[in-house]
């Protein structure tokens, strides 16, 4: 068996990305996570490469919402000088 398989489990990708099943399981039935179903009980699984992908994606969406909406710190506005 391959060191890393090239399938993951929804609990292996919850795993990855620190979140719960049910979070991965939005993502996937939102299409947010390309996924497959297979097997008679129809279990879920995600390509390794799909959910390197989706993390990708996501570090360009939050580069982007961040440089759309810049932080600005309250307290560097109360300085009494």
């Amino acid at each position: 068996m391959p060191e890393d398989p090239r399938f993951l489990t929804l609990a292996d990708v919850a795993d990855v990305l620190n979140t719960s099943g049910a979070q991965v399981y939005a993502l996937v039935r939102r299409g947010d996570l390309p996924a497959i179903k297979i097997g008679g009980r129809g279990q879920w699984r995600v390509e390794r490469a799909q959910l390197e992908e989706f993390i990708q994606r996501m570090y360009a969406e939050t580069k982007q919402f961040v440089d759309q909406h810049p932080f600005v710190d309250a307290d560097a506005d109360t300085d009494p000088s």
